[in-house]
């Protein structure tokens, strides 16, 4: 924990808090600023104030970077399989089943404990480094930054929608055409574990086209605009395409018309949404380079496309 204390210069009279302590902390977003504000780290004349409050220049804010999320999460050595790594980022392609960061339920065995032991020094940073995350059961790539700088560059290249984020799926149903699915998601009223399509929620854009078509199921394209939780899952089962072994979303497991005894089992055994982020892109916060990486199809999901090509054929 440090503490810096920051006089507002007159020339921002006017701007909104946030805003100017924004301007003057290049190296942290502000969302985070926003936050600090919010928790009590920053004060003016050890008086809290909210983020949309006007600066009349001169004041003296208090800030403490209070990093107390990640430095209550404990190291644990947990195997990563990191695709690529440099002095800025990390991207990691996860396996299902892993928890992205500590919660409710979930204190230890997640992919932050993983970061700690690997790398200690992302002990310094708001959530271990982490910018986004994928679902316990969702597999594939994510990027992890190093340090303040690429941290606060990465969340505003997803703000902006400029990080690509491409989704493999295999869904219910025999998919025609592609599509786009542009429809506002929230959390569902009558399940508050669980989203849903709501006039109330938040911007959601999905696109989607078919990779493989079957008699009674695809294997679906999915690419992100935003990044609404649980949204291809929540996207694709409103336009009748549930997600195979999503039972959140998907309801019961349901079999085709005549179908074999080894499709039925595939079928019940598939433990996990089939869902897994297979390419991302990014412009890399130091060099500028546009960065590309793949993560091919995890065993499961190969062996599930298998067993639908033998039930076509």
């Amino acid at each position: 924990m440090k503490s810096l204390n920051i006089i507002i210069p007159e020339r921002m009279t006017g701007s909104r808090l946030d805003a100017s302590l924004s301007e003057m902390l290049p190296d942290y977003s502000r969302s985070k600023i926003t936050t600090w504000i919010k928790s009590g780290d920053a004060l003016i004349n050890q008086k809290t104030f909210k983020p949309k409050g006007k600066v009349s220049g001169s004041e003296i804010v208090c800030l403490t970077l209070n990093q107390k999320q990640s430095n209550d999460w404990i190291a644990e050595e947990i195997p990563l399989n990191i695709v690529y790594e440099d002095e800025d980022i990390i991207v990691i392609n996860k396996q299902f089943g892993l928890v992205t960061h500590p919660g409710a339920g979930n204190w230890s065995g997640t992919l932050a404990n993983a970061l700690l032991y690997y790398d200690p020094a992302l002990v310094s940073l708001d959530r271990a480094g982490i910018v986004h995350r994928l679902d316990k059961n969702t597999s594939g790539l994510m990027v992890i930054a190093r340090n303040a700088k690429s941290q606060k560059y990465l969340v505003e290249q997803l703000q902006n929608h400029s990080i690509d984020r491409e989704y493999s799926a295999i869904v219910y149903g025999h998919m025609i055409a592609g599509g786009t699915v542009d429809e506002p998601i929230g959390r569902d009223p009558k399940d508050r574990i669980k989203q849903a399509v709501s006039m109330s929620g938040k911007d959601a854009t999905t696109h989607y086209r078919a990779i493989d078509r079957f008699k009674s199921h695809t294997h679906v394209k999915a690419i992100l605009e935003t990044g609404r939780t649980h949204q291809i899952r929540v996207h694709l089962s409103h336009v009748g395409h549930s997600l195979i072994g999503d039972p959140m979303y998907g309801g019961r497991v349901r079999f085709p018309k005549k179908a074999s005894e080894e499709l039925k089992d595939a079928l019940l055994n598939f433990k996990r949404q089939a869902l897994h982020s297979k390419k991302l892109t990014l412009t890399h916060p130091f060099s500028g380079e546009l960065m590309s990486w793949k993560a091919p199809l995890p065993d499961d999901m190969l062996r599930l496309l298998e067993v639908l090509k033998k039930f076509d054929s």
